[in-house]
């Protein structure tokens, strides 16, 4: 099962750029690379593997960067300014939950 983080034009994306996006997004913490392999525990090895390093780039420059948010922020600033504060708080907190999964 891959589950994969894939832009798309209406993303305001220019498509030959798609990959670097997708970097941004892992940089960002935006989006998390991952791995589970539950046939690891039968040899007593961590079946998570967190493959993302820690975020290195803004999560909100990532989002004022795709349509989908800027426009947000663009129509409802103080709305969107708050979402965005919670959803880098939400992205951080996860990256820590799955960086305790794999050391275990």
């Amino acid at each position: 099962l891959i589950i994969a983080y894939a832009p798309c034009i209406n993303h305001g994306i220019a498509m030959n750029e798609s990959q670097n996006e997708q970097r941004r997004a892992v940089m960002s913490g935006y989006w998390h690379l991952f791995r589970y392999n539950p046939l690891l525990t039968q040899i007593g090895k961590n079946p998570f593997i967190l493959d993302s390093p820690k975020p290195t780039l803004s999560y909100q420059e990532f989002l004022k960067g795709e349509n989908r948010y800027n426009s947000l922020l663009q129509t409802h600033p103080e709305l969107a300014q708050q979402l965005f504060d919670e959803a880098s708080k939400f992205a951080l907190n996860k990256y820590e939950e799955y960086k305790k999964l794999s050391e275990n």
